[in-house]
C-alpha cells in the first residue's frame, strides 16, 4: 500500500537489505546473514504467489526453517528445498488458494517464524489462526508484531491460552515513526555497569516500548545501573551491584551475551535460563561466549539441560592484552566492546556491527574511547 511516512529507519544492514529486496524484481535474492529478512520474506513472496529463490550466507543456510515452510505449506502455498530439507536455500513457487484458516506451531521457536505468518494473516482470504503450542519464547516479540499490525489497521488479539486471531482485513497506510533499539541501548548499559564512573544519556529511547529488550533496564538495575527517564532521554548512572544474579532470558535472548559478560567482569556470579536459541543465531554464541569469556578468566557451563552458570573472574585481567573473535555476530562484537573500560582490548572482524548498529564504533569514539581493532 501507499500513502504513508516512515521516519527513524534504522541504517542497519539487516533494515536495508529488507527494503531491497522487498523492491528487487530479480528472482534469485541473498539475504546475506539476516534471519528476519529470511523468514519475512520467505511467508511474503510464498503467500503472494511471487516467485522467488531465497538463499543467503552459509551459516544462513544453516539456520532451520523447516516449520515456517510446514506452515506455509499448510495454508496453500509451495515452496521447494533447494539444497538441505529444512533449511535455505528455498525456492516459493507458487500459491493459488487459502487450504485452510487454522495452524497450530510450536511456541517455543524463534518469534521470527510466528510474526511472519502474522504480518500475512490479514492479506488471505480466511484470516488466519495459529495455535501455539507448549512454551512460547519471546512473547515480547510477539506482541510487538501484534501491536504494529494493529496501527496499520489489522484486527488481531492474542488470548490468554495462545492462541493469535487475525482477521482478514486489509492493511491501510499511516504515517509510523520507528523507535530508537534497546537491543543497541543495552551495549551502553554494560559500558555504565563496567566503567568505575558513568553519566550516559541514551536518546529516542521510549518508556512505553513494545520492545521487549527493554527488561535491559530491570536486569541492569541488578548489575550495578540506574536509568532514569529524563527531558534529555534516559540517563544512565551507577548503583550498588548484586553479587549474586539468576535471569531467564526465553523473552530477551539477545541480552544474554550482554549480561553475561558484565557479570563475568564484575565477579557476579549468575544462573541463566532460556538459552536455547542462541545456539542458532548468527553463531552458536553460548559456545562463542564460553572460549572468549575464558580469556578473561571466567566460566561458562551447563551443570543440567537448559540451566547455565556463569563463574566469574577472580582475578584482575586489566593488565593482560586482550583480543576477542567475532565469531561473524554483530552481538559477540557489541558485548564484548565495553571491556575497554577495564583493560586494553582489541576485536577482530569489528565490521560485523554493520548488521544492526553500523555507527557503533563511531559512538565508542565519541565516548572517548581509543579504538583497536585486528
Amino acid at each position: 500500500f501507499a500513502g504513508g511516512t516512515l521516519d527513524n529507519l534504522s541504517d542497519a544492514r539487516d533494515t536495508q537489505i529488507m527494503k531491497k529486496l522487498l523492491n528487487s524484481h530479480e528472482k534469485n535474492l541473498n539475504v546475506l546473514d539476516a534471519g528476519t529478512t529470511m523468514r519475512f520474506l520467505t511467508a511474503y513472496f510464498a503467500l503472494t504467489g511471487q516467485h522467488k529463490i531465497l538463499t543467503g550466507t552459509p551459516r544462513m543456510c544453516e539456520r532451520p526453517i523447516g516449520i515456517l515452510v510446514d506452515a506455509l505449506r499448510e495454508i496453500g502455498a509451495q515452496i521447494k528445498y533447494i539444497g538441505k530439507e529444512g533449511f535455505p536455500p528455498i525456492e516459493t513457487a507458487g500459491y493459488s488458494e487459502q487450504l485452510t484458516g487454522e495452524i497450530a506451531i510450536r511456541g517455543d521457536v524463534s518469534s521470527q517464524y510466528i510474526s511472519a505468518l502474522m504480518m500475512m494473516g490479514p492479506v488471505l482470504p480466511q484470516g488466519l489462526t495459529i495455535r501455539l503450542q507448549g512454551k512460547v519464547a519471546s512473547r515480547p516479540y510477539i506482541l510487538m508484531t501484534m501491536e504494529l499490525m494493529k496501527k496499520f489497521g489489522a484486527k488481531v488479539s492474542f488470548s490468554n491460552n495462545n492462541v493469535i486471531t487475525i482477521l482478514p482485513e486489509k492493511y491501510k497506510a499511516t504515517d509510523f515513526t520507528v523507535e530508537s533499539d534497546w537491543s543497541g541501548a543495552s551495549y551502553w548499559f554494560a559500558f555504565a555497569a563496567l566503567a568505575k564512573e558513568a553519566e550516559i544519556v541514551l536518546k529516542g529511547l521510549k518508556k512505553d516500548s513494545l520492545q521487549g529488550d527493554q527488561q535491559i533496564m530491570e536486569i541492569m538495575a541488578l548489575l550495578g545501573v540506574k536509568a532514569s527517564f529524563t527531558p534529555d532521554g534516559l540517563l544512565l548512572t551507577k548503583t550498588e551491584k548484586n553479587d549474586q544474579f539468576s535471569c531467564d532470558f526465553s523473552d530477551c535472548p539477545d541480552l544474554a551475551q550482554t549480561v553475561a559478560v558484565v557479570c563475568a567482569a564484575k565477579g557476579i556470579s549468575a544462573t541463566f535460563t532460556g538459552l536455547e536459541s542462541l545456539r542458532i543465531k548468527e553463531t552458536d554464541r553460548i559456545s562463542a561466549l564460553q572460549h572468549e569469556l575464558a580469556k578473561i578468566g571466567a566460566e561458562l557451563s551447563e551443570p543440567q539441560a537448559g540451566q547455565w552458570l556463569l563463574s566469574p573472574v577472580k582475578s584482575p585481567f586489566s593488565h593482560k592484552k586482550l583480543t576477542f573473535d567475532t565469531y561473524d555476530d554483530h552481538r559477540m562484537a557489541m558485548a564484548f566492546a565495553p571491556l575497554a573500560t577495564m583493560a586494553d582490548i582489541g576485536i577482530r572482524h569489528p565490521v560485523v556491527v554493520r548488521k544492526s548498529y553500523p555507527r557503533f564504533w563511531k559512538h565508542m569514539e565519541k565516548a572517548g574511547f581509543g579504538l583497536k581493532f585486528e
